[in-house]
């Protein structure tokens, strides 16, 4: 079911969420007095702040950094491993080519250079599997593939040699906006940003704090994530079972590995992630009906619940949202962190040409560039999801004579493959 996360839209003005009510921590400007008379130290002023420290986050501060601005990255950065991956489609690669990380990417990505969808509901309409190609679209990929851990040390790594980039680990506990700016306060700091940027998940602060109301809502399943070898070469093909419980997507890592993302009910889910890891690796290898041959675990298991998040707005009073604070939804078609990723590349475009990043006419230019984006996606993704899980059979109609058209009719692949790249396709 879905549910409001109300921002200040939904409730007057002058309310002010009940964690920005607390005394501010931070200096008073040279001038303002105490109560005890005495004169207190200037409070730290950065052009951009950054509200989390992961991916996307780490991407923010590395690209608004550019054209010398002086950028706050606040958070700490998450150093934990779950077997989950990133397929970077190619503008999402391009972009880290240009922040310089391609060296540090290059043997630990995979390329992918066909993306097949395969039809394993046992529908009385399923089709043969279709095959995305990239050559098809002139690319010799349409990604790379990359476990999360190693991208954001390899984000990290660059953000620890730039200069003008002021990483604050500690966690933010009070943001209040201001007709100059927004001042933020934390864990051993405190400053004051021209434009701050919610990079910092589902629960954003950031969102809150800017009175952007957000429906998020839950999937009756969850995602099941490892890393594997195998016994065959995965031919730098990525396969996604649609299932009656959701994708099973096998995605190649270097070398004979795929990484897994497998969607299930909860309490099937709950049942699969109990067993031992031989066993665990034999009931995938079965349901991915020995594709790659024998499998064997190598490298940590995790567990996600599945829901969604959409946002009314992108921005609003100097702050705007990036990531997952602004979308969420199940990993369907490699394009979750691609989009946060995008969201990043827009909000330099936004900022690029003004003296003032947090200005109501760049914040307006980030929310207008972001909303068919996210959601022609967010709808798309949402819809093929609840498709899978259902049984009705005009929507397993529906499924088939789209996945038939597309192994048919080369021109509307072709052009599937080109928006599932939009925004990132070399040009």
């Amino acid at each position: 079911m879905a549910r409001l996360r109300n921002g200040a839209g939904a409730r007057p003005a002058h309310h002010v969420p009940a964690i920005l009510r607390r005394p501010a921590p931070w200096p008073i400007p040279p001038g303002w007095r105490n109560q005890e008379g005495m004169t207190t130290p200037r409070m730290d002023q950065v052009d951009i702040a950054i509200v989390g420290a992961g991916a996307v986050g780490l991407a923010a501060a590395l690209a608004l950094a550019e054209g010398g601005r002086r950028i706050a990255l606040l958070g700490p950065v998450p150093t934990h491993r779950d077997g989950r991956t990133v397929a970077l489609l190619d503008g999402s690669w391009r972009l880290l080519g240009d922040l310089g990380l391609h060296d540090a990417l290059a043997d630990k990505a995979a390329p992918l250079a066909v993306m097949r969808l395969v039809d394993d509901t046992g529908s009385l309409f399923r089709q043969p599997p279709v095959e995305f190609r990239a050559s098809e679209v002139g690319l010799p990929a349409f990604g790379w593939n990359v476990e999360n851990a190693e991208l954001v040390a390899a984000l990290a790594g660059k953000l620890a040699t730039r200069a003008g980039i002021r990483h604050e680990p500690g966690l933010v506990s009070g943001i209040t906006p201001d007709e100059d700016g927004v001042v933020l306060s934390g864990e051993g700091f405190s400053l004051r940003a021209r434009l701050v940027v919610g990079a910092d998940g589902r629960r954003s602060r950031v969102r809150e704090a800017a009175g952007i109301t957000a429906r998020d809502w839950d999937y009756p399943q969850s995602a099941l994530t490892a890393i594997f070898a195998h016994a065959r070469d995965h031919r730098d093909v990525s396969t996604e079972f649609h299932t009656r419980k959701g994708p099973f997507t096998l995605v190649p890592l270097p070398g004979r590995r795929s990484s897994l993302v497998w969607l299930l009910d909860p309490a099937e889910a709950d049942e699969v992630a109990a067993l031992d890891d031989a066993p665990f690796a034999r009931r995938v290898e079965r349901q991915a009906h020995s594709l790659l041959g024998a499998m064997r675990l190598d490298g940590p298991r995790g567990r996600v619940p599945m829901g969604g998040l959409s946002v009314e707005r992108f921005g609003a009073d100097r702050m705007v949202l990036v990531g997952e604070a602004a979308h969420v939804f199940p990993p369907i078609g490699a394009q979750g962190l691609n989009l946060g990723l995008r969201d990043v590349m827009a909000l330099r475009d936004a900022v690029d040409e003004t003296s003032d990043p947090g200005a109501p006419a760049a914040v307006s230019a980030y929310d207008q560039a972001r909303q068919a984006d996210v959601r022609l996606r967010t709808g798309a993704v949402d819809t093929l999801n609840r498709t899978l899980l259902t049984d009705l059979m005009p929507a397993d109609l529906l499924r088939g004579a789209g996945l038939l058209a597309l192994s048919r009719i080369g021109p509307l692949r072709r052009l599937v493959m080109r928006q599932g790249l939009a925004g990132g396709m070399a040009r």
